[in-house]
């Protein structure tokens, strides 16, 4: 399921989109602010934006190029009520990927939305950052702060799956699928075990525990600053 940022300040256009794309089977996060909506694309975590062009704060072109400039290459699509082709050609000079006029089609916007995510893999950031830390997954490197991390494959492979969901409880079972690719139950400590070391790994002295245990549930990734 594609995890989705939509970065729009109008309540009644947003509850639209937000509830055609979570029908076509988005996961879908809305913020109504500029300077917040630039804070959560930042942290890399998403497949997609969704960016309106006028907004509060910060406008829909300074934050698709504050990205860009951070090397956030996140798929963006920019949706406007200027339609002059000199707005469009500023829109996609800025760094966004496609631009969508109001009032649009929301069977256009999920398609072109599907069209971004098929864009070929050497054009998608290969650096996923969420809150202190810094995986570049091409070369399989990590970093929380300037603190490089000596992670073995499978201890790089289990962070990326929890970066990829913050704030979201993820179990035991749903870790063995997805990480370890078990379809079958295993009864051992095998994810307690690599999660202790991966948790010895990544916080130093002094700082706060990125991965916090959810009793009876499983764990949930918490980036801070």
């Amino acid at each position: 399921m594609a995890r989705l940022l939509l970065i729009e300040d109008d309540p009644a256009t947003a509850t639209e989109i937000l509830a055609h794309l979570r029908d076509t089977g988005f996961l879908v996060r809305h913020v109504g602010d500029g300077a917040e909506g630039l804070t959560c694309a930042a942290e890399g975590c998403w497949d997609l934006l969704v960016v309106d062009r006028m907004l509060p704060g910060l406008d829909g072109l300074s934050i698709v190029r504050k990205l860009r400039e951070r090397r956030v290459q996140t798929p963006t699509l920019i949706l406007t009520a200027l339609g002059a082709i000199d707005d469009r050609i500023g829109g996609l000079r800025a760094g966004g990927d496609d631009y969508l006029v109001k009032p649009f089609a929301l069977g256009e916007l999920s398609a072109r939305l599907e069209a971004l995510l098929r864009r070929p893999a050497q054009f998608q950031d290969p650096v996923l950052r969420v809150g202190p830390l810094e995986l570049d997954l091409m070369r399989r490197r990590a970093s929380r702060g300037t603190r490089e991390l000596d992670l073995l494959p499978r201890e790089f492979q289990l962070l990326e799956y929890l970066v990829r969901r913050p704030g979201q409880v993820v179990t035991r079972a749903v870790l063995l699928q997805e990480v370890w690719r078990y379809n079958f139950e295993v009864k051992s400590n095998l994810v307690d075990v690599h999660i202790g070391r991966l948790r010895r790994k990544l916080d130093g002295p002094g700082e706060k525990s990125l991965i916090s245990s959810v009793r009876g549930l499983g764990f949930i990734f918490e980036p801070v600053p």
